[in-house]
């Protein structure tokens, strides 16, 4: 009777000691897979920081080139008006000179015409 109750004592000494093997492997993994899913949060955490400043580069960037090409559009409009407007002002002196000489013509014509009657 002795040795069978050493014997249970035995086996449940056993049974808990196994038991207690593989509780604590199972929560060295289950360490080891939240040590390994924050690894992997802390690093697409650090790639989202890093996509969000490059995109923030680029729309900066962009802002840049489109502000510089606002300011040449603006400057090549201003370039154009000018033209139009020294055009403008070099037909209108053409047309005075035209107007002039025509007058005189007409002044010449009319003397002539009277120095004949």
């Amino acid at each position: 009777m002795k040795k069978l109750i050493l014997n249970i004592a035995l086996v449940l000494a056993l049974v808990v000691s196994v038991s207690c093997r593989e509780t604590k492997e199972g929560a060295e993994e289950a360490a080891d897979k939240i040590e390994n899913a924050a690894e992997e949060a802390g690093e697409a955490m650090e790639d989202a920081v890093d996509e969000a400043g490059e995109a923030m580069e680029d729309a900066a960037d962009s802002a840049e080139e489109a502000m510089e090409d606002t300011k040449d559009a603006v400057e090549e409009a201003a370039d154009s008006v000018k033209e139009g407007a020294e055009d403008a002002m070099d037909k209108a002196a053409d047309a005075i000179d035209d107007a002039k000489e025509k007058g005189a013509d007409a002044l010449n014509d009319a003397a002539d015409k009277m120095k004949n009657n």
